[in-house]
């Protein structure tokens, strides 16, 4: 049990970090816009991670070097850079995100949640690398437990910050409410993408 918790509180102290997964997790939250499909992507794919970590540690770290976490960072790049030339041409429209879109793709919705998940090397130092490292020594069933209880922490995390977007959406029902939160949007992710060409140079 002890390892189970040990989990959990190791996972939740890695995930609380605000990135670019997390903003959009509650911009989707605020927008209600398939709210339940990011959230489970995004704790599937931690739990994956985790457990691939957990089990394969030594078999990743072996074969994740410089160049393929520069490749991932590049990849990043171009995708933040997308995103955000799309957010300014948003901010100068008419559109009204104060009223319900789910009639935005799903497949588009599932696209954008898997890359900024999966071309993010953060997620993979926090999960398959930090809780691989963490986790080397533990028996079988320590191994497994310390898992779940990452798994739980994520999913949680996950489906509370997207669900409590969600609620406070009914807050964020005027235009110019939503133009200072594009502005937010815009303006975090464009000194993420300056932080990540500035670590890779």
């Amino acid at each position: 049990m002890e390892y189970l918790v040990l989990g959990f509180f190791t996972g939740i102290s890695l995930i609380l970090a605000i990135g670019a997964q997390n903003i959009f997790v509650i911009e989707q939250g605020l927008k209600k816009q398939h709210i339940f499909i990011v959230c489970l992507i995004c704790s599937l794919s931690d739990l994956i991670l985790i457990f691939l970590g957990i089990f394969l540690f030594h078999y990743f770290n072996q074969y994740f070097n410089s160049l393929i976490e520069l490749i991932l960072n590049l990849f990043l790049i171009l995708f933040l850079l997308h995103f955000i030339f799309k957010k300014i041409k948003s901010h100068y429209s008419d559109i009204n995100f104060s009223t319900e879109t789910n009639n935005i793709s799903k497949l588009n919705i599932v696209f954008k949640t898997l890359g900024f998940t999966y071309l993010n090397p953060h997620v993979y130092s926090d999960t398959v690398f930090f809780l691989g490292n963490f986790s080397k020594n533990y028996l079988l069933n320590q191994k497994i437990l310390f898992g779940v209880g990452a798994s739980i922490a994520s999913f949680l995390f996950f489906f509370i910050l997207g669900y409590l977007s969600n609620y406070l959406s009914k807050y964020a029902n005027s235009k110019k409410i939503w133009k200072v939160i594009n502005i937010f949007i815009i303006c975090f992710m464009s000194i993420l993408t300056l932080f990540i060409i500035k670590e890779i140079s």
